[in-house]
């Protein structure tokens, strides 16, 4: 991240992925698929917890660091900023369920990079983002097929 200046910066996301108790596997499939668009240059990876909630509410926030069998997350573990504070890990463990495993990823954008610089230098600012459910889309294909069976 240091040798990034600020003005280069694409937009940086978040996202959290929630398993039920037991049943994560974050140094299989989706660390080689993470892995994947580190190496292509899709995403910078700026920082990753695993949380733990237990079924009174508490959470347990883990780095990288403190798993000991990384897999293919060994690769980008080094270049963590670690920019997540406890007040961050609170709030998104509020979306939780008890008894869950969830993934949190800060990642930065770096296809948009030159887009969000050449905004930044035109005296532009992101003033909103948002992302539609891919459960949504399906929901909403889904009823647009059914309506047009339906009506005619």
């Amino acid at each position: 991240m240091t040798e990034t200046s600020l003005d280069e910066l694409g937009p940086v996301d978040f996202l959290i992925v929630e398993f039920p108790e037991g049943e994560s596997n974050f140094t299989g499939e989706i660390a080689d698929e993470l892995v994947r668009l580190v190496d292509a240059g899709t995403i910078r990876v700026i920082d990753i917890l695993i949380l733990a909630k237990d079924d009174e509410g508490v959470i347990e926030a883990m780095e990288l660091s403190d798993i000991p069998e990384l897999g293919a997350l060994h690769t980008i573990e080094a270049e963590l900023a670690e920019l997540l504070a406890e007040e961050d890990v609170v709030n998104l463990a509020a979306a939780m369920e008890p008894g869950s495993i969830a993934g949190v990823l800060v990642y930065e954008n770096l296809w948009a990079a030159p887009f969000a610089s050449a905004t930044r230098r035109a005296g532009g600012q992101l003033i909103a983002n948002g992302r539609i459910p891919i459960q949504a889309i399906i929901a909403s294909i889904e009823a647009d097929e059914t309506s047009e069976r339906v009506g005619g």
